[in-house]
């Protein structure tokens, strides 16, 4: 039997800053902030035949292009019943509760999200390397994905092979 092995993750270029604001009910939201988020994955697998799991730069490559895509921008929950969000001509309008939030559209990122919070981001993350042909493919029993906003707050969301 192989033995089993955890590779953790945990880069400097696994980090970028965005604003966001987190939409508490149809009526309160959080005020517009930001945060330097980082992000962390480790994938549990056995050692092959040659000393090693599998190539690290696979996943090292796709997070650092991902964190890369939400760098200085204003991250929109796409998925929010609360929020309406619009483009009108070169800008992404944002609707709340009868606020009216207007940027350039290079500024804003929306994602398939119902809130931007850090539980929400470490299950987008974990999605998108799933998503990525090269990752799926990986010899991995298990994959997990940690987002900050901050020291101290973390959250984790897994993906277990089938068996």
């Amino acid at each position: 039997m192989a033995a089993s092995v955890t590779i953790e993750i945990a880069k400097e270029s696994h980090h970028f800053s965005a604003a966001h604001f987190t939409v508490f009910s149809p009526t309160e939201r959080e005020n517009l902030h930001g945060h330097n988020f980082q992000v962390e994955a480790t994938f549990d697998g056995a050692v092959g035949d040659g000393g090693l799991c599998f190539d690290y730069n696979v996943p090292k490559s796709k997070l650092a292009e991902l964190c890369d895509a939400l760098d200085e921008v204003l991250l929109l929950p796409g998925k929010s019943p609360h929020l309406a969000i619009l483009e009108e001509g070169e800008t992404t309008v944002v609707e709340f509760a009868g606020e009216r939030l207007s940027l350039p559209h290079r500024d804003v990122k929306t994602l398939p999200l119902r809130n931007v919070t850090v539980e929400e981001l470490a299950r987008w993350f974990l999605e998108e390397l799933r998503r990525d042909e090269r990752i799926a493919a990986l010899p991995v029993s298990a994959m997990t994905l940690r987002v900050s906003s901050g020291p101290g707050q973390w959250a984790r969301a897994t993906w277990t092979a089938p068996e």
